[in-house]
C-alpha cells in the first residue's frame, strides 16, 4: 500500500502558514525544553464484528482476492498452510516486539490462524526492517510493502524484476517478506505491520469503496477492523483451498459467511459501481508525493468531478472532497472550507465512516480555532476524541487533544488546558515520534490560536 498516511495533517500546518508568521507562544503552550511526559500505548483491542450484509462482503472478498492493486487479475486463490511462522529480521524500533505480538494475537483470536513468532531464519514470513531512505530508493512511494518468494531484503534487490516476485504467477504461499522502516513513528511502524501482515497472509487488492477496511487506499483504518478480521477468517476457511479459481470460491463462499458471520444473513442490494481507473489515478496524483501543488489540484478536482458525473454519495465521493480541502486550503479557504463540509456532512451520515469523519473534524477544529471560535474548536474535538480512541490513531487523537488545549487555553480554563496538552504529549510520542516531531507539532497548533499568534 502507498497511500496518503504522510500528508495526513497538512491541513494544520497550512492554516498556521496562512495566520501569517507567528511569534513563539508561551513555553508553557510548546513544553520547550521540558521533559516530555512517557509514551502512550493503546491497550489491545478486539475489533467491532463487521456489520454489512454477507451478500455485500462476498463481493468485495472477490474483488479483494481475485484482483492486484493495479487492476491484472489473480487467477488463483493462494495462502499459507497452517500453522504460519512469522520472524523479524533487521533493526527492530522497540515497539515493534508488543506490537507485533498484539496483533499476532488478534489474528489468533479474531481470524482463526494459526500463527506465532519465531527466531527460525525458515519462517513462512519475514518481516525486514529497513531504513525508509532504503526502501524508498526501489519503492518510492511505498512506505511499505510485501512480496512473495524472498525472505530478505538481498534477495528481493536481486529478483525485483523477476517472475519470482509477482504474486499472479502462485499457487500457494510459502515464503513472504515484508519491507518495513525502522526510522519512522512507532504508529508508522505499527500500521505497516498490520497492513502487510493482512497482505501477505490474505488478498492483495484495495478498494475505495470500502468504508470499514485497512484494505483501502485511503488509509484512514491503520489497524485491521471487524470486517478485516471477517475476511481473513473466510480466506483460511476450510471449505476454501489453494489453486481455487474465483468461480470455486464464489460459490462456497456464501455457505462459509452464513457460517462465520450469522448476523450478515440479509439482503445485501445492488452492487456498488466500480470504481473507475481516472477517479483512481487523480486520487493518486492529488495525493501522492513529487507533484506540484498546482497538478495535484487539478487531479482532486476531477477527482470530485468524477464522482459527480457517476452520481455517487458514499465515502469515494467523500475522499474526493477531502483531498479537494486539503489541497485547496492553502490558495482558497472558502473552497476548503466547503469541500470539509460537504465530505465531513457525507462520512457523518454513516455508522461506518465515523473514523472518517473525526479526520474532517479535526481540519473543521483547526479551522475554528485559527479563526477565534474556540467553543466550536471544543466541541468538535470533544465530539470526535472517540472515534479517535477507537481506531488507535494516536496522531490524530494527539492532534485533537492538542487543539482541545489551545480551545481551553482562550477561554481562560489554563488549568484544564495544561492537563490535556499532557495527555497529549503522550498519545504524539506515539503518533509523531521524535522529541523535535512531537515539539513541532504543538508548536504548529499554538500557532493557530489567535492568542497563540499574539
Amino acid at each position: 500500500m502507498t497511500g496518503v498516511r504522510a500528508l495526513a495533517l497538512l491541513a494544520c500546518l497550512a492554516l498556521a502558514a496562512c495566520a501569517g508568521a507567528p511569534s513563539a507562544p508561551p513555553p508553557d503552550r510548546r513544553a520547550a525544553g521540558e521533559a516530555l511526559p512517557p509514551m502512550k500505548m493503546f491497550s489491545e483491542m478486539t475489533a467491532p464484528q463487521a456489520t454489512r450484509p454477507n451478500g455485500q462482503i462476498a463481493r468485495d472478498f472477490l474483488d479483494l482476492a481475485f484482483q492486484m492493486e493495479s487492476g491484472r487479475p489473480v487467477p488463483l486463490m493462494t495462502r499459507f498452510e497452517q500453522p504460519v511462522t512469522v520472524r523479524v529480521a533487521g533493526p527492530a524500533p522497540a515497539n515493534l516486539g508488543p506490537d507485533l505480538a498484539a496483533l499476532l494475537r488478534r489474528l489468533r483470536r479474531e481470524a482463526g490462524i494459526d500463527i506465532h513468532r519465531t527466531d527460525a531464519e525458515a519462517a513462512n514470513i519475514t518481516i525486514q526492517v529497513v531504513p525508509r531512505a532504503t526502501l524508498q530508493s526501489l519503492v518510492p512511494q511505498a512506505a511499505c510493502f510485501v512480496a512473495p518468494r524472498v525472505a530478505s531484503w538481498a534477495e528481493y534487490r536481486r529478483v525485483r524484476r523477476s517472475q519470482q516476485v509477482d504474486w499472479t504467477a502462485l499457487t500457494r504461499r510459502d515464503r513472504v517478506a515484508i519491507f518495513l522502516p525502522g526510522d519512522v513513528s512507532p504508529q508508522e511502524v505499527r500500521d505497516c505491520l498490520h497492513e502487510e501482515l493482512a497482505q501477505a497472509l490474505g488478498p492483495l487488492n484495495d478498494l475505495y469503496r470500502l468504508p470499514d477496511s485497512i484494505f483501502n487506499d485511503d488509509n484512514f483504518h491503520t489497524v485491521l477492523t471487524g470486517f478485516d478480521m471477517l475476511i481473513l477468517r473466510a480466506y483460511y476457511a476450510p471449505e476454501l483451498r489453494n489453486g481455487m479459481t474465483r468461480a470455486q470460491v464464489a460459490a462456497r463462499l456464501p455457505a462459509v459467511l452464513a457460517r462465520l458471520n450469522p448476523g450478515g444473513q440479509r439482503p445485501a442490494g445492488p452492487p456498488r459501481a466500480p470504481t473507475p481507473r481516472p477517479w483512481i489515478e487523480a486520487i493518486e496524483t492529488a495525493l501522492g508525493p513529487g507533484t506540484l501543488p498546482s497538478r495535484r489540484l487539478a487531479a482532486a478536482e476531477e477527482a470530485v468531478r468524477i464522482a459527480d458525473r457517476a452520481g455517487w454519495v458514499d465515502n469515494r465521493t467523500a475522499f474526493a472532497l477531502f483531498a479537494l480541502g486539503r489541497m485547496t486550503l492553502p490558495v482558497d479557504g472558502e473552497v476548503a472550507l466547503a469541500a470539509f463540509l460537504q465530505a465531513g456532512q457525507i462520512y457523518a451520515a454513516n455508522p461506518d465512516t465515523q473514523l472518517q469523519a473525526a479526520h474532517v473534524a479535526m481540519h473543521m477544529a483547526a479551522f475554528s480555532l485559527s479563526t477565534g471560535q474556540s467553543e466550536a474548536a471544543l466541541e468538535i474535538a470533544n465530539r470526535n476524541l472517540a472515534p479517535a480512541m477507537q481506531a488507535q490513531n494516536a496522531a490524530l487523537l494527539a492532534t485533537l487533544l492538542m487543539i482541545k488545549a489551545e480551545a481551553l487555553e482562550d477561554l481562560g480554563r489554563a488549568s484544564e488546558a495544561q492537563a490535556v496538552r499532557l495527555d497529549s504529549l503522550g498519545w504524539a510520542r506515539y503518533g509523531f515520534g521524535p522529541d523535535s516531531e512531537v515539539r513541532g507539532r504543538l508548536r504548529e497548533i499554538a500557532a493557530l490560536s489567535p492568542k497563540g499568534r499574539t
